[in-house]
């Protein structure tokens, strides 16, 4: 082999970049999860004294991380990843929950990265990135309903469950894609392929 071949990189393999840029993403997602942590009280508690369950819409908040690393890094394994790492600064600065926070974080992650999986890792428009969200939301109600309602009955498990998806879905989902699709505006994203996929449509 000459010094001038290349041995060619596969599109699932990460990169340096990737792994820093994710890493960024997950730590100032995590920050992010730290002010919710606090301001996520006086949104919800109205929601769940108008309808118990209702409150799950608010959960999105803290789902977006995946998706949104998942849709700039375009890597498997990178919602899981961006999930995780938000959830480790958001333990690590404090938070009520402690680290059960881990636990959610790689569950909710995970069901953002099934969903990215289930479309081989090739689709990245608005309709997966939703049913991304819809995944870590379903994720998340299930674990909280397992870790912290258990016993619920039928009525606030139903609420509970479609509002988390739904939460999921508008927030970490469209959010996220509208957010990955602003940045490759800024050229922020030109190492990447959201960032140059989208810049041509521009």
């Amino acid at each position: 082999m000459s010094a001038s071949t290349t041995i060619p990189t596969s599109r699932f393999t990460w990169r340096v970049v990737d792994i820093v840029v994710a890493s960024v993403v997950g730590v100032a997602s995590g920050l992010l999860f730290v002010v919710w942590n606090i301001a996520s009280v006086p949104v919800t508690d109205p929601l769940k004294a108008l309808l118990p369950g209702l409150q799950a819409l608010g959960g999105g908040f803290w789902l977006f991380a995946g998706p949104l690393t998942a849709l700039i890094v375009r890597k498997p394994g990178a919602a899981l990843f961006g999930e995780l790492i938000a959830a480790v600064v958001s333990a690590l600065v404090g938070n009520q929950w402690g680290a059960l926070t881990l636990l959610s974080g790689a569950v909710q992650g995970l069901g953002a990265e099934i969903v990215f999986a289930a479309f081989l890792y090739t689709n990245w428009r608005l309709g997966v990135a939703l049913l991304a969200g819809a995944g870590a939301g379903l994720a998340m109600a299930i674990t909280d309903l397992i870790v912290w309602y258990p016993g619920s009955d039928t009525l606030f498990v139903t609420v509970y469950t479609i509002s988390g998806v739904v939460g999921g879905a508008l927030i970490a989902g469209l959010l996220s894609w509208l957010a990955v699709r602003g940045l490759a505006r800024t050229g922020a994203l030109s190492r990447f392929a959201a960032g140059r996929e989208i810049a041509t449509r521009v």
